[in-house]
């Protein structure tokens, strides 16, 4: 897989948005302009995490295979492998999902 040849550093996550529904419930194909941005995504790679005034590392808060939900706007795509990825601070991240 190509996010294990790529490692944030810091405290960034490189997720992988979730694809949006191209298809309703009801069989309806729909446009990619009414589509709307997924903010869901998985998380594929995390940085050890920052360091604080103390000297300390603060590990970052998600780990791999997490799924969270992102900000609307923000991250740096990034392409592995011609596929997309996004880079997020941890600090950006709005929440994760739990089971």
């Amino acid at each position: 897989m190509a996010f294990r040849k790529f490692l944030p550093l810091f405290d960034r996550v490189l997720v992988e948005r979730l694809t949006a529904e191209t298809v309703t419930k009801g069989g309806i194909m729909l446009p990619e302009k009414s589509q709307g941005k997924v903010l869901e995504a998985t998380v594929v790679a995390v940085g050890p995490g920052s360091v604080n005034q103390k000297g300390h590392v603060q590990p970052v808060s998600v780990k791999v295979g997490e799924k969270v939900l992102l900000p609307e706007y923000g991250g740096t795509k990034v392409i592995l492998e011609e596929k997309d990825y996004f880079l997020f601070r941890d600090g950006d991240i709005l929440g994760k999902y739990v089971d």
